[in-house]
């Protein structure tokens, strides 16, 4: 990508670093949903390339529902995107499906075949997409953890639904990422945080203490 195009834009070069992966993820985790426009796109778990699918979703012409534990970044998620926001730690289980199907009927969206995004990684948020299968619905499994959950296999067959894996993006797909950001229909500044490359150790630990509240972008010296 040409750096004055960038800067024409208001871009960084820094800045784009993040739509390797933490855009272009999530962006082909949708095309793969074959989101459309007047689906229901629900994303669970908003603290990393959640951000983004919430806003993927959204430019692919989807209405969009986010769920995490974290009440500042729902806030957040409120203006880029989400058109309804819910607290997993407050409403759970069957009350969280119950909440989203109020939702549905009360703005006449589908009541089947959701696209469901799993993007916390975590045991807790993949027992929550699991959890809300529909009939058609969709799953992606955006996130990755090394731990175990049980479920039932056999909703998947009950509901003819289907679960999607997804491992980065292919190339050909960037470029229309790419332009999503360019547009301004997806907003990168609010969700990154620039640091210099020499900070790189307290950068890191704050990554493993989980005190990071944007995506960090080290950048060197010039």
């Amino acid at each position: 990508m040409d750096e004055k195009k960038l800067t024409a834009a208001g871009f960084e070069l820094a800045d784009i670093s993040v739509v390797a992966d933490a855009v272009t993820t999530p962006y082909q985790a949708v095309v793969q949903a074959e989101v459309a426009k007047g689906d229901l796109a629900i994303v669970i778990g908003i603290g990393g390339v959640g951000s983004y699918a919430v806003q993927v979703a959204n430019a692919f012409g989807a209405t969009v529902i986010a769920i995490d534990v974290d009440q500042a970044k729902l806030d957040n998620m409120a203006k880029y995107g989400a058109a309804l926001t819910i607290n997993s730690r407050e409403v759970q289980g069957k009350d969280l499906k119950k909440a989203i199907q109020a939702f549905v009927k009360e703005k006449g969206l589908p009541a089947t075949c959701w696209k469901i995004f799993e993007c916390s990684g975590t045991t807790p948020g993949q027992d929550t997409a699991f959890g809300l299968l529909t009939f058609g619905a969709t799953l992606s499994v955006v996130g990755f953890t090394m731990n175990k959950i049980e479920l039932r296999l056999s909703n998947l067959m009950a509901f003819h639904a289907r679960a999607l894996g997804n491992w980065g993006c292919l190339t050909e797909l960037y470029p229309a990422a790419l332009d999503l950001v360019l547009d301004k229909r997806i907003a990168l500044a609010p969700f990154i945080e620039k640091h210099p490359l020499d900070q790189i150790n307290e950068v890191f630990a704050e990554a493993h203490a989980h005190k990071l509240t944007r995506r960090a972008i080290l950048v060197p010296k010039k």
